[in-house]
């Protein structure tokens, strides 16, 4: 898996160095293949008979691609339980891979979908004793595998760094991340990205309408020690940076790298020139063509964002 490639941004931050590091030049398309792979591992650590065992797991459809990827090589049956926020072309992915898609379509008491995808899980767990749940919320394999692969390589790379932001959806990538920092670049302040809505980090609650990052309910590997602050970010603003990469850099970026983005362009008042600063993109906007990128998609929920004189204003911006 490549870990090396990065891309400047300094646009974001004026008089400050900003490299976003790439992760969705893999074959899952995005860094939740370094997590399938560990979790996966961790299974297949229990002692429980394979291939004979199915693994199911909640997805908001990265995890589920990589999952299906990694079981369809080694020959285990998967369930990937998601919801309707789940890109079309990540469920058709993880079908053509052979997965089993539960698409879950109740909402839970914040308003999303996670609570009522893990009470679907729990049910099947009653009922199919040869079924292992994966729980990428609470499993220590998935942090880990980002501190020694995903926090090093940044460090590796780059150096000490002033500035870290990644991403929280599950936070097994930032807990990973932000732990290898503690111990190899101290001074890194770790920031952790989260769309408005999310309740990871004792917010309240707000529908969101983008796979990934936040979450409506909190993640138990979740530890705001190794936190040095949180920067929420609008939907809509995610948004318009995905689309502005792609129009001004011909980039075309996933939703959680677009809120990465506006979080850095949200902060950067408070970023001391001449500082580094490393920025974490998850994947990759081919699987958002239908959503972030498709023009009804976006009116039917941003109307702002297609007008004219804010498409100019952006623009200037």
């Amino acid at each position: 898996m490549p870990d090396d490639l990065f891309i400047r941004a300094d646009e974001l931050v004026p008089g400050s160095s900003v490299f976003l590091k790439i992760e969705g030049l893999n074959p899952a398309g995005s860094v939740k293949l370094k997590t399938a792979v560990a979790l996966v591992a961790e299974a297949e650590n229990t002692g429980r008979p394979f291939p004979a065992t199915r693994l199911i797991e909640s997805t908001s459809g990265n995890l589920g691609v990589a999952l299906a990827m990694v079981c369809a090589a080694k020959g285990y049956a998967l369930t990937c339980v998601t919801d309707p926020n789940a890109n079309a072309q990540s469920v058709r992915l993880m079908e053509a891979l052979g997965a089993e898609v539960v698409v879950i379509d109740v909402r839970d008491g914040n308003g999303g979908y996670l609570q009522s995808r893990i009470n679907y899980i729990h049910e099947r767990l009653r009922r199919e004793r040869n079924t292992y749940w994966l729980n990428q919320y609470a499993n220590p394999a998935g942090p880990r595998a980002h501190r020694e692969r995903t926090g090093r390589a940044l460090v590796e790379a780059l150096g000490p760094v002033d500035y870290a932001f990644i991403g929280a959806g599950t936070t097994g990538t930032l807990m990973g991340c932000a732990a290898y920092l503690r111990d190899h670049s101290p001074a890194t302040r770790v920031i952790a990205v989260d769309s408005l809505g999310s309740v990871s980090f004792g917010g309240p609650a707000a529908r969101r309408h983008i796979p990934g990052l936040g979450t409506s309910r909190r993640p138990e590997i979740l530890d705001e020690k190794l936190v040095d602050d949180v920067v929420l970010v609008p939907e809509d603003e995610a948004v318009e940076m995905c689309r502005r990469f792609a129009g001004q850099r011909g980039l075309l970026l996933g939703g959680s790298t677009g809120t990465v983005l506006a979080a850095v362009r949200k902060a950067a008042p408070d970023i001391p020139p001449g500082s580094v600063v490393a920025a974490l993109s998850p994947d990759f906007g081919e699987r958002y063509l239908e959503t972030l990128y498709d023009d009804v998609w976006v009116a039917e929920r941003w109307p702002h964002l297609l007008d004219p004189e804010t498409e100019m204003d952006q623009a200037r911006a």
